[in-house]
């Protein structure tokens, strides 16, 4: 089965291809490094920056091809730091760049694969990795990146709704911190016990285990929770 995987080359992405590419999927990695970090033949790496619309319409071939990608997990995203008081020229610039790696990128590759799918009478699957922070919000500095994972939510939620007697299904993943080097970083300016203290367990989440929830849905086993969320952030927020 093939799959195409927006941020394939660390964190979440890298634990995903990983997977994947151990139970025999083919994964089309998408990326803005230009290092291919898998050796096995089943790997293709595609260089792309989503923050540039330029760049991202060159994904649209894609899906032209014979054999089009089955699953799309989009799971590319970016965190900035914008201070309400910031000028408004600087908040609206990260603003805007967020909301254009975080959503429309994703809304726009989604909208192509959709349309393949339907074209091909292909039952599909879209993976849409979210974010706690997309459910309950985020503090003010990083309401860009909770406002873009809300639409992540929505839009996925709608996929469903409206196509899944095409047998097209969709699902979001709404993982807390989770130990990359996203993590890492705010470990850094805040410390470790910012990240767990409000956790039921004594640590934040590998990415493996968020890989693991992916392989699930991946594998077209759990159909009937279309536009479901499914939080994985060792219990810091429970719905």
């Amino acid at each position: 089965m093939k799959t195409l995987l927006t941020g394939s080359s660390r964190g979440i992405g890298k634990s995903i291809a990983e997977l994947l590419l151990g139970n025999g999927y083919e994964v089309i990695g998408v990326s803005t490094s230009t290092n291919n970090q898998f050796t096995k033949n089943q790997y293709r790496h595609t260089v792309c920056d989503l923050s540039n619309p330029v760049e991202v319409q060159k994904l649209k071939q894609l899906f032209t091809e014979d054999e089009i990608p089955e699953v799309l997990i989009n799971n590319a995203g970016i965190f900035m730091e914008a201070q309400f008081e910031d000028s408004d020229q600087d908040w609206m610039d990260k603003w805007d760049k967020t909301q254009q790696v975080n959503l429309r990128s994703m809304a726009l590759i989604s909208k192509w694969t959709i349309n393949a799918w339907k074209e091909r009478r292909i039952e599909g699957r879209i993976i849409n990795i979210a974010s706690r922070a997309g459910v309950r919000g985020d503090t003010g500095e990083y309401a860009a990146y909770a406002a873009s994972k809300a639409g992540m939510i929505a839009f996925t939620k709608s996929i469903a709704r409206s196509l899944g007697k095409e047998g097209i299904t969709a699902y979001s993943i709404a993982p807390g911190f989770v130990n990359t080097d996203m993590a890492q970083g705010s470990i850094e300016v805040y410390g470790e016990e910012y990240l767990t203290k409000d956790l039921a367990l004594d640590s934040i989440a590998p990415p493996e285990q968020i890989a693991e929830m992916v392989l699930l849905l991946a594998a077209g086993k759990l159909t009937h929770a279309t536009g479901q969320t499914f939080h994985i952030n060792s219990g810091s927020y429970l719905v």
